[in-house]
């Protein structure tokens, strides 16, 4: 299953940057085996305006054809690595191709845009800044896998 992240600017040098890019490098190792990957990150950058409707427009464009989208949302579900792990397994299982997460800009995701999810995906009641949650749900992304190998990595 391929993971692709859609998501609202651009990663530019730096820690977060660092992070991510680690994170995506130990998922794609860990989760090749076990039928999870590449990640192919999608970045949109709506410069010249718009707002929530005009970012929702591009990440639409970014999204693979038939992927299965999961928006990362304050409202969304909560659940900890191990039921984040099952969801993943359970998609793969089920045939899914493609897995989409979009993360919105600093505003949050277009309300019309998080209708069309088939899931939505929280990080708690607290709302982080879109390049955190990047940093974040990479991590998840490798712990998940790392979960489904039966790895050391999470220890819970």
């Amino acid at each position: 299953m391929r993971v692709h992240l859609c998501v609202v600017g651009r990663l530019k040098a730096g820690p977060e940057h660092a992070l991510v890019s680690d994170y995506i490098k130990r998922f794609d190792r860990s989760g090749r085996a076990m039928g999870l990957g590449p990640v192919t990150v999608h970045e949109v950058d709506d410069r010249k305006g718009g707002g929530m409707a005009g970012e929702a427009m591009l990440l639409r464009r970014a999204l693979p054809t038939g992927a299965r989208l999961c928006v990362m949302d304050e409202r969304g579900r909560v659940m900890g690595s191990p039921a984040f792990a099952e969801r993943l397994a359970d998609w793969r299982d089920t045939g899914t191709q493609d897995l989409a997460f979009v993360i919105g800009g600093a505003d949050g995701i277009d309300p019309a845009l998080r209708a069309e999810a088939d899931f939505a995906l929280s990080f708690g009641e607290m709302v982080w800044p879109h390049m955190l949650v990047r940093v974040m749900l990479t991590e998840q992304l490798y712990r998940a896998a790392s979960i489904l190998a039966g790895a050391p990595y999470h220890r819970a």
